[in-house]
């Protein structure tokens, strides 16, 4: 496997991560199994977060014994130090590790920084002071508290979202995170989904010398494919470089790339799936996007009351609810012609 290093960490990574979140969904049996094939294959980097359900609690059941053969990623939403301190120690006991390689802030909404009056930076400063953490991190959604961050000089690594769909600035983001020393990992490397090609999307990234990608694996077969892209990697193709930019083309302005930080709904409308579910349509096989319990659930839209809870809590600025609107409009004429 193609290895990097993680900026001034020196941790050197597989250049191809297991982003943990989408296992909160996977049987705990079937989790471990994975996680294990996984690190069997060669993927020695794994991130989490204390938001992530019971996400470390397997990585902790399946890995604990190996502990020295990864790094670990994981990452709290603490407001506080004294939250912090508890997040921690909750994360260090359910994945059963006495240290946590990288431990990031979870998308604050400022960049946390000693002196600030939250005690944030000073618990993870006395954290790593006792050995239970080697690095602090952070990850963000907003680019403008990226690059404070990386400018800032007080984080080891940035995770943000990055893909072939990502815009000429975002990628002028990797090369700030290189001048600075700053370890680059790359969420969200399918933009959440609406990306289908994992070997384009690999060999894109793979462009990217600092970049570590995290690829959320929720079934054992995304993991093989992953795993077969790594084993036949390749620089990009002309027919890659030909779908790559018909996405882009496709994709470029404003979208919902499902992060989910607009949810929960007053009026429960999932609205990472619903802002998005055009596209999915544009590009998946549509059967089970057009069941009764698929239209129940878009339908829920025409109860949007307007309260601006996701436009102000969207990290893309996007007018959630004329997305939403325009969905499910769109969404209504596609099912005139496929029943």
């Amino acid at each position: 496997m193609t290895k990097a290093i993680l900026g001034r960490t020196n941790l050197e990574v597989n250049k191809d991560a297991f982003g943990v979140l989408p296992l909160q969904r996977t049987p705990m049996d079937e989790a471990v199994k994975i996680l294990r094939k996984a690190l069997d294959g060669g993927i020695n980097f794994f991130d989490s977060a204390r938001g992530y359900s019971d996400s470390e609690e397997k990585i902790g059941a399946a890995l604990s014994s190996r502990r020295g053969e990864f790094t670990i990623a994981t990452k709290s939403h603490a407001g506080n130090g004294e939250e912090l301190k508890k997040d921690l120690q909750t994360s260090l006991a359910k994945l059963k590790t006495s240290y946590i390689d990288i431990y990031q802030f979870h998308n604050p909404g400022f960049v946390p920084r000693p002196g600030d009056g939250t005690g944030l930076y000073e618990a993870a400063l006395e954290a790593k002071a006792q050995g239970k953490i080697r690095f602090i991190g952070i990850s963000y959604h907003k680019l403008h508290l990226a690059k404070e961050a990386v400018q800032s000089a007080l984080y080891d690594t940035l995770q943000f979202p990055f893909s072939y769909l990502s815009t000429d600035e975002e990628i002028g983001l990797t090369k700030l995170c290189a001048e600075k020393n700053v370890g680059f990992i790359a969420m969200k490397a399918l933009s959440g989904g609406l990306i289908t090609d994992v070997f384009a999307a690999r060999a894109w990234i793979a462009q990217y010398a600092n970049v570590v990608p995290i690829w959320g694996i929720q079934r054992e077969n995304e993991l093989d494919e992953l795993l077969d892209a790594v084993r036949r990697q390749a620089g990009l193709t002309a027919e890659q470089r030909e779908r790559i930019e018909k996405d882009r083309a496709e994709l470029s302005g404003d979208f919902c790339r499902g992060c989910g930080y607009c949810l929960p709904c007053p009026a429960d409308i999932p609205i990472n799936m619903a802002a998005r579910l055009s596209l999915f349509l544009r590009r998946s096989p549509f059967a089970r996007f057009i069941t009764p319990e698929y239209q129940s659930v878009m339908n829920r839209i025409e109860n949007c009351t307007h309260c601006g809870h996701c436009k102000t809590h969207c990290p893309y600025g996007l007018d959630t609810p004329a997305l939403l609107e325009k969905n499910l409009a769109w969404y209504r004429e596609f099912l005139k012609t496929a029943n």
